[in-house]
């Protein structure tokens, strides 16, 4: 029987490394989406996370957590940490960022919240099933095939409703010229 992989990870395996970060990333990741608004801070913080996550993995014990739900656990606390942390920093900004960075800001906040109703209203209008799956894999951070062994729904059919279901969300965007057909953000 394989070792669990924390436990690989806390035996100093190389390789358990890489693969933590394969099967855990996408979870790390929908985790810091939810608690930070800039991309750059959510990196950084899940690459804390992941440095944490390792340095703990011989704590991690199967008798009283599934091994996801460990990992979970001490990436969103080490996410809150490193928020409070932040948070309870001073900010020091010249005057001229004063003046000009509010309006900015603000701007950019409007812009985001008017894309994120379009996407949503997008998700609303797919097939039940096919925006569960979508849910499923944005906000839980689920691979396929644990979002096929969850749902029931065969993988190529997971897949497919992904890759489908993205499609239909950026090309409603494309079409309110919320972002161009490459991907990218249009500039106003």
């Amino acid at each position: 029987m394989k070792s669990a992989l924390l436990n690989r990870v806390a035996g100093g395996d190389p390789e358990a490394v890489e693969e933590c970060i394969d099967t855990y990333g996408g979870l790390l990741w929908s985790i810091a989406r939810r608690l930070f608004s800039d991309k750059a801070e959510a990196e950084d913080a899940v690459q804390e996370a992941f440095i944490h996550l390792w340095q703990t993995a011989s704590r991690f014990d199967p008798q009283r957590s599934s091994e996801k739900t460990f990992v979970a656990m001490i990436a969103r606390r080490r996410m809150i940490d490193r928020l409070r942390r932040a948070q309870s920093r001073p900010r020091t900004e010249s005057i001229d960022e004063r003046l000009v960075e509010p309006i900015s800001r603000h701007h950019h906040q409007i812009e985001q919240n008017t894309e994120a109703s379009i996407a949503l209203k997008a998700l609303n209008k797919l097939q039940p099933k096919q925006r569960k799956v979508l849910l499923l894999s944005i906000y839980q951070g689920l691979s396929h095939g644990e979002i096929a062994k969850a749902t029931r729904i065969p993988l190529g059919t997971v897949k497919s409703y992904i890759t489908r279901g993205l499609a239909d969300v950026r090309q409603t965007l494309v079409a309110s010229n919320a972002f161009s057909s490459s991907g990218r953000r249009t500039s106003p």
